[in-house]
């Protein structure tokens, strides 16, 4: 039996992508299982390849997940295609079928929460503590310029992490300096080598997507006249991570201020309304991303701040009640709570969706 079942494909490798992914890897836990989110697309298909051989001879196994969303009907093809894949690499794949329910955030926002949630699953299932994700700079410079579009701040031009925690779970991209056109040519010269095609997603070229609109209408114009507009905003978004963490540095250490009761996750109102007005947003910030929680628009953040500026500092005067994901932001007896329910009762409704 092959022991590097990966090694003949060595050559379709780029170096450069070989480095950052093995830098990537140096920093990770010694004993986290390893797996590659494979859509089997360009992109995460050379993520694998590059992981596979990055693994060979280090006696780690290398997992695949692929996730069938089931919303185009070339999807049953997809994971025909991540599976043979796998099995040229000698990786293990797990897949796994959802159901994508669109909220308010639409389509895009549905599909990848419905993504992750999958491939948490299927990490737990193999094992795996560290998950690789193939986004690469092109996906950064857009995912910057869409933030931008939407007014999301200078902490929101962070963008894509390097690294992040979820569940439990460490997730990588490795290849957030990397441009895509580099991964394509290692996808053509895989594709000579194998036969193994990489599949592609109608829905990168539809244009109802703002990132595919961006790609398909901006990118070109961007092109023409800033060539380099990619690498500039993948700057931004590092200068943007660094402010972040010096952000979060500085709220933690409001945080701590708030009279905090053990492990109960309220904090006192009277303490927080205590903070300048400019350190109040943070310590928000801060307290939902520690109960796990994704940040909220500016315009629903901003509504939230009136809100708990108004109300009576001991909260006696009225209860707010601003919904958040599946939870309720609460005031009770002059402390902030967060709450997955409520009972019904003389509770003021203030819904800011």
């Amino acid at each position: 039996m092959n022991a590097d079942p990966a090694g003949q494909w060595r050559a379709a490798c780029d170096d450069r992508l070989l480095s950052a992914l093995r830098r990537a890897w140096g920093d990770l836990p010694a004993d986290a299982g390893i797996g590659v989110a494979l859509s089997a697309g360009a992109d995460s298909a050379m993520l694998a390849l590059h992981a596979a051989v990055v693994v060979a001879g280090t006696g780690k196994p290398l997992h695949c997940f692929h996730i069938h969303h089931g919303l185009q009907l070339a999807a049953d093809g997809w994971l025909l295609q991540a599976h043979r894949l796998a099995g040229l690499l000698g990786a293990s794949c797990h897949s796994r079928r959802v159901q994508v329910a669109i909220q308010g955030d639409g389509m895009e926002a549905a599909a990848r929460s419905a993504r992750y949630a999958a491939l948490d699953e299927l990490a737990d299932h193999a094992g795996v503590g560290c998950v690789l994700l193939a986004h690469h700079q092109d996906d950064q410079a857009e995912t910057v310029l869409l933030r931008l579009l939407r007014g999301a701040g200078p902490l929101g031009l962070a963008a894509m992490s390097p690294v992040m925690q979820r569940q439990g779970r460490t997730y990588c991209r490795p290849w957030l300096d990397q441009p895509r056109d580099r991964i394509l040519q290692a996808a053509d010269r895989f594709a000579a080598l194998s036969g193994w095609h990489a599949v592609q997603d109608p829905s990168n070229l539809d244009a109802r997507y703002k990132r595919a609109a961006l790609r398909q209408d901006l990118a070109p114009v961007l092109d023409a006249h800033w060539p380099a507009w990619r690498q500039a905003l993948t700057r931004h978004a590092h200068q943007a991570q660094d402010l972040d963490l010096w952000a979060q540095d500085a709220a933690r250490q409001d945080w701590l201020t708030l009279g905090l009761f053990g492990d109960d996750a309220s904090f006192s109102l009277a303490a927080w309304r205590e903070l300048p007005a400019v350190r109040q947003a943070p310590a928000l910030r801060f307290w939902l991303r520690e109960q796990g929680l994704r940040m909220p628009t500016e315009a629903r953040l901003q509504a939230w701040l009136k809100q708990l500026r108004e109300v009576h500092a001991l909260g006696h005067d009225r209860q707010v009640r601003l919904r958040h994901e599946k939870h309720w932001i609460v005031v009770q007896k002059g402390r902030v709570r967060l709450v997955s329910d409520l009972p019904d009762g003389n509770i003021r409704k203030t819904q800011l969706e």
